[in-house]
């Protein structure tokens, strides 16, 4: 009997686990900005700083791991999708949230695990079975619940929100082509660097806040190891293992995480209508793990 398909089951688990964890990492971010913003720091201060941190750490351990850097029209590729595709999507999101309600920015950002699951089945080839859409759509409305509040913007903020959205979409179908060729701890570390690199020219440019205090800095440096560093490597490691459509999908539980630990440290709510959107989000996933 042949073991293939049981140890790909086996990949597939390992990536939805893997990436599961990157969306809790990712999930904690909101928080720690919260508390850098209440030490003074202004939000191109923080991003300049997440990136050089992280780009720093994972540079020593690529050193210490003695791994392969990228080289030729890989190196090109990440370097744009640091300094291209992290930068824009961020600038898009946080313009977005000027002329928008947080609430519809969130929710539009979040409609790139939809947009990456289309996308995928047109450039990649990967089967829209259905599964997997209903996975997504569940996902979405999961979150749309948890999200809730205002939803009054602009057009000029919905451009921008579904704009973030998009540029995410294609950051992730364009890094499952590099996990495959370069793996997920050089790929993380040529687009922390590159990330780091532009943002240290807007800082140098705005010459922005820093963070006051142990606290301030604290948070600047969780945010760079457990909201960057953790939450990319094994972003990038569950998309080695995983379809890029499902990956996303399993990263819906990022909003999931960030309402679980604001109730915790922020004391905010938990509403009835937020638990049925975890609720939700959770059965997709359970779903989504089962059918592979």
């Amino acid at each position: 009997m042949s073991t293939r398909p049981a140890a790909s089951a086996t990949s597939a688990l390992i990536g939805i686990l893997y990436v599961a964890l990157s969306a809790a990492s990712f999930g904690a971010l909101p928080i720690f900005i919260k508390v850098a913003y209440a030490a003074g720091a202004e939000t191109v201060a923080v991003l300049a700083l997440r990136f050089a941190f992280a780009a720093f750490l994972m540079c020593v351990i690529m050193l210490l791991r003695r791994q392969r850097w990228p080289r030729g029209r890989n190196l090109l590729t990440l370097i744009g999708m640091g300094g291209l595709g992290y930068v824009g999507q961020s600038y898009c999101f946080f313009a977005a949230l000027n002329h928008a309600s947080a609430g519809l920015v969130s929710l539009l950002l979040y409609l790139y695990p939809t947009l990456v699951t289309l996308l995928a089945a047109v450039f990649l080839q990967q089967p829209l079975s259905r599964t997997r859409i209903a996975a997504v759509l569940a996902a979405l409305a999961g979150t749309a619940l948890i999200i809730g509040g205002d939803s009054s913007g602009s057009l000029t903020g919905i451009l921008l929100g579904i704009g973030a959205a998009l540029i995410y979409s294609i950051y992730i179908l364009v890094g499952s082509r590099m996990m495959q060729a370069e793996g997920a701890l050089p790929a993380a570390t040529v687009i922390m660097i590159s990330a780091a690199a532009v943002f240290a020219v807007m800082a140098a440019a705005e010459r922005p806040a820093l963070p006051e205090g142990s606290v301030g800095w604290s948070a600047i440096a969780a945010i760079a190891l457990i909201s960057t560093v953790v939450a990319m490597v094994f972003f990038f490691a569950g998309l080695a293992r995983l379809p890029a459509a499902d990956a996303a999908t399993v990263s819906t539980l990022e909003p999931l995480v960030t309402v679980i630990l604001a109730a915790l440290f922020l004391g905010e709510s938990i509403t009835a209508a937020k638990l049925a959107g975890g609720g939700i989000i959770l059965t997709s996933l359970v779903v989504l793990a089962r059918s592979r």
